[in-house]
């Protein structure tokens, strides 16, 4: 019988197809059927608020994300260095180039990346640097189950530019990268390819470009007089609103300067703030400053805090003084220069916070300040009693 409500079982599959890059059904069967019985309705709504494409493969299933603004955080989080990617795109290249189910070797795999190798510096696998690089590529195209590892362990390419392993490509090796409307050398950079996204849109891009950021960012702002993403949510946030609750397992969440989704239930599998790493207990007590503190800080026409790297290091200064003692063993000791640039990066990677290039000012952002938290009183003695070896 052809389901055609947007029930629980609907609600579930969206936020699976969301949290994950694809759901491959030998991996999630249970997952893969869900979504192939609900595919329909599925189909219609993702069409109708994101215009995103949705593949459904008797293999596997995977919604095509694509931001309305690319973030930091979007990328490959095991990757550290541009090459990594380079490396990766020209091992994709390599594999496209073999049969379902062939067989190759890693030093194949090496020839050929070090030959199609864009980079102004030639790859040299005898550059510990450039091993290691390849040694997460490879370990990504295993987890992404683009090749399976036959025989040899790509680990001890690290000490070893000689070493030696054998894989098989898989039939998701010709599905990872998603199809452009035009040829790649067409475009001049990653702006053009996102124009063109949106070129093929059509009708009711408003719509769409607010839901993939609510969806896939973790809040949208108001960034100008009559921002036009922002005025819709305004002018719509009650048919939002209720569009999440029938929709999704989120909740909808509307301020002056800021909007976004949020999660009354967590589940253990989502990327959450705050979380159990001391770095939150840190932001939680810069927000509490902040709001204690009105008359110093005091917020632009855009929610925004203005700060000198100074002012900030002074404010953090001022928390340590304040709440050192509770603080993990790492920032108790780490200088305020270290615990600066460790805090600014989480809380860019929350939106939460940005650095302008030009002027070097740090931007507190309006969600900095929806949660805030504190030690108890006597959180002094729980610290002595409890050691501060952690």
């Amino acid at each position: 019988m052809e389901q055609t409500l947007f029930d629980e079982k609907a609600q579930k599959a969206l936020q699976l197809l969301f949290d994950h890059y694809w759901i491959l059904r030998s991996d999630q069967p249970e997952w893969y059927q869900l979504i192939r019985e609900r595919e329909k309705v599925l189909r219609r709504y993702i069409d109708e608020k994101f215009g995103l494409r949705l593949i459904v493969h008797r293999h596997f299933v995977k919604l095509e994300k694509i931001p309305v603004e690319p973030e930091a955080w979007m990328g490959i989080q095991h990757f550290q260095e541009a090459m990594d990617y380079a490396i990766f795109c020209c091992a994709l290249s390599f594999l496209e180039g073999k049969a379902i189910d062939e067989q190759f070797l890693l030093s194949e795999l090496c020839e050929d990346i070090q030959a199609d190798y864009p980079g102004e510096i030639p790859l040299d696998w005898t550059v510990y640097i450039h091993r290691k690089s390849l040694i997460r590529a490879v370990q990504m195209l295993t987890d992404f189950k683009l090749i399976r590892t036959i025989d040899g362990d790509v680990n001890k390419f690290d000490n070893n530019q000689e070493q030696e392993a054998l894989y098989e490509v898989t039939v998701y090796s010709r599905y990872f990268m998603r199809s452009y409307p035009e040829d790649l050398f067409t475009y001049a950079n990653w702006q053009d390819i996102l124009s063109e996204e949106w070129k093929l849109q059509g009708e009711d891009e408003r719509r769409k470009r607010v839901y993939r950021q609510l969806f896939m960012s973790p809040a949208v702002y108001r960034k100008q007089q009559n921002d036009p993403d922002f005025l819709y949510i305004r002018n719509f946030r009650n048919r939002i609103s209720d569009d999440m609750d029938k929709h999704t397992a989120f909740q909808f969440s509307l301020f002056k300067n800021a909007a976004m989704l949020t999660v009354p239930e967590p589940k253990s599998y989502q990327t959450l703030f705050p979380d159990q790493k001391a770095s939150s207990d840190l932001i939680l007590q810069l927000s509490g400053m902040i709001h204690s503190r009105k008359e110093q800080f005091n917020p632009n026409e855009w929610g925004e805090i203005l700060l000198t790297e100074g002012e900030f290091e002074q404010v953090i200064h001022e928390l340590k003084e304040n709440f050192g003692e509770g603080w993990s063993k790492a920032y108790r000791e780490g200088s305020l220069s270290t615990i600066r640039r460790e805090l600014l990066a989480v809380l860019s990677e929350w939106l939460m916070a940005e650095t302008n290039d030009e002027t070097g000012m740090i931007i507190l952002k309006p969600m900095l300040g929806l949660l805030t938290g504190s030690y108890p009183k006597d959180f002094l003695k729980g610290a002595k009693e409890n050691g501060r070896d952690k």
